[in-house]
Order: C-alpha cells, then structure tokens, then sequence
C-alpha cells in the first residue's frame, strides 16, 4: 500500500483554486463526515489511522465534497480522475 505525503498534499490543496467551504458548510461537512465514518465502521469497513488523517486534513481545509472525491480520484490514479488538478498520484515520484 502506498502511503500518501499528507505535508505535501495540504501544500498541493493550498495551492488550488478553490472556494473553502463557509463555517456552516464546514460543520455540516465535518457532520456528515461522521455519520459516513460510522456507517463504514457498522458495516466492518473502517477507516485506517492513514485514511481518518487524510479526510481530516481535507476537512481541515475546508475543502468541498465533489473536490474531495476528485482529490481521491487523482491521488489513486483513477481512469475518471482529472489530469489537469494539480495533486500529484499516490506512489508517483516529484
């Protein structure tokens, strides 16, 4: 398994375009942040320390939901994933 830079990686979101959440969307994303962590757990699926530290970050940095699934998508190097966003892959070298 590779293990994702999470220094590198706020340095990448920070350098992004992106309009932060407000402190309201904030609360409600950090919300249903905890509903689906629960949801993982019930169903035996629960995140790694590795995998709660890098969605804690993200939420940290208030970044919205669909850029957080395209975050995930280019950080596993997803078919689907947009090459132009500018965070570098899991396991690729700088």
């Amino acid at each position: 398994m590779t293990t994702i830079d999470l220094d590198m990686l706020r340095g990448e979101i920070r350098a992004l375009d992106y309009v932060r959440g407000s402190p309201a969307e904030d609360a409600m994303w950090r919300e249903d942040d905890e509903d689906a962590r629960a949801n993982l757990a019930i169903e035996g699926m629960a995140l790694t320390p590795e995998d709660d530290a890098l969605f804690d970050m993200m939420r940290d940095e208030r970044v919205p939901p669909t850029l957080a699934t395209q975050i995930l998508l280019r950080l596993l190097g997803h078919p689907d994933a947009d090459p132009a966003l500018a965070i570098t892959p899991a396991g690729a070298s700088c």
